[in-house]
């Protein structure tokens, strides 16, 4: 029975670190020690032992301050398919082009277990708010339908909620919807995450293929037609792409992508 219980408290150890990695990355402040004990119910002394663990292996960093975030190794990842330290610093110059030849809101994102996560936004036209740093719920969202259809996010489970007065709702209906994704190569939204909005999103993809980011434009209702937003549409993917190749060069040094 030893052996047996020492299985099951070691994969009791790796689930705890494992929710502690999870909030680390989540986290868009520090992650102190009391914030871990309130999330995960642990006591001070596993809470403290399972960061240190973290610390060690280069997945946490202690700051100046106080509290931990993503460390080094974690970092270092995030880097490695792009190549470049920060992705919103690299899309800005295209997302400016991409407002230019449109008049509309701009923005950059990327998945996150938590939902879309906005890096970087140029003001249309019309200005709305600001979303970068918000996350953003995959299913209503141009770019969330972009990462399911592509494989960056995990496709939608139970009843889906209803944001705005298009949102789909159930699971069945955006399955079907992501296959039309798939084929045409970008994903829209009419109203789904809040009224009077529409956007059109297409898939950036790193050095591996694998899909990193997508790029979108957002817009009002009020003054956008399907038929503009399809052109809208096309306006995104290329930008998208030229984002990827530029990615690509990047990697290889100023040759042209494999």
């Amino acid at each position: 029975m030893a052996p047996v219980k020492a299985l099951e408290q070691g994969s009791q150890s790796i689930d705890r670190a494992a929710r502690i990695l999870v909030r680390l990355i989540e986290s868009d402040d520090v992650l102190t020690l009391s914030g871990v004990m309130e999330d995960t119910r642990l006591p001070k002394s596993t809470a403290a032992r399972l960061l240190r663990a973290l610390e060690r292996n280069g997945l946490a960093q202690r700051q100046p301050g106080g509290g931990f975030r993503p460390g080094p190794v974690l970092v270092d990842y995030a880097r490695r398919d792009t190549a470049v330290g920060d992705l919103a610093a690299l899309a800005i110059p295209f997302l400016q082009q991409l407002e230019q030849e449109t008049g509309e809101t701009t923005n950059i994102a990327i998945p996150t277990p938590a939902g879309v996560a906005r890096l970087a936004q140029v003001q249309g036209e019309d200005p709305g708010g600001d979303w970068v740093g918000r996350r953003i719920p995959t299913h209503a969202s141009s770019m969330g339908k972009v990462f399911m259809a592509f494989g960056a996010a995990q496709p939608p489970f139970g009843r889906l909620a209803r944001l705005g007065p298009n949102t789909i709702t159930s699971v069945p209906d955006m399955l079907i919807e992501l296959e039309q994704v798939r084929r045409d190569g970008y994903a829209i939204t009419w109203e789904e995450l809040e009224a009077g909005l529409c956007s059109t999103a297409a898939p950036v993809r790193g050095t591996r293929g694998s899909v990193i980011a997508a790029i979108s434009v957002s817009a009002p209702t009020v003054r956008t037609s399907r038929k503009r937003l399809a052109v809208l549409s096309r306006h995104v993917v290329e930008t998208a792409q030229a984002l990827t190749d530029h990615i690509c060069k990047h990697r290889d040094g100023g040759n042209d992508a494999r």
